[in-house]
């Protein structure tokens, strides 16, 4: 997967691209058809501590996700982007697999062969 990270008016130090690369990587464990990940960091203009923004786009073979969450930190928002995607894209595998998850109780539909 390739990912892609921009930083808005101001320059992201390593160590920051380091964990969102581990971060995003990790989400080839969840789904196979992830073409590339754009990552947009920015920083809020008002003065209170919640002023990180990530903005996390995936690409997917069948269509695009997306998440943006505000926080303390960068690396707080970013797993927090990394969490809520991870959520979407179990939501559309088991949506492609025909599964219907209610809370805890997940019911497959059963196919029976007709001969």
């Amino acid at each position: 997967m390739k990912v892609q990270i921009q930083s808005v008016h101001f320059d992201a130090d390593k160590k920051l691209i380091d964990f969102i690369n581990e971060k995003v990587n990790k989400l080839n464990l969840f789904h196979d058809a992830i073409i590339k990940s754009e990552i947009i960091l920015r920083l809020d203009k008002d003065s209170h501590s919640e002023n990180k923004i990530a903005e996390l786009k995936l690409h997917l073979a069948g269509g695009d996700l997306f998440a943006k969450r505000q926080c303390k930190s960068f690396e707080a928002a970013i797993d927090d982007c990394v969490e809520a995607i991870r959520k979407q894209v179990q939501k559309t595998k088991d949506k492609a697999r025909g599964v219907v998850s209610h809370d805890k109780l997940v019911i497959e539909d059963e196919v029976e062969d007709e001969e």
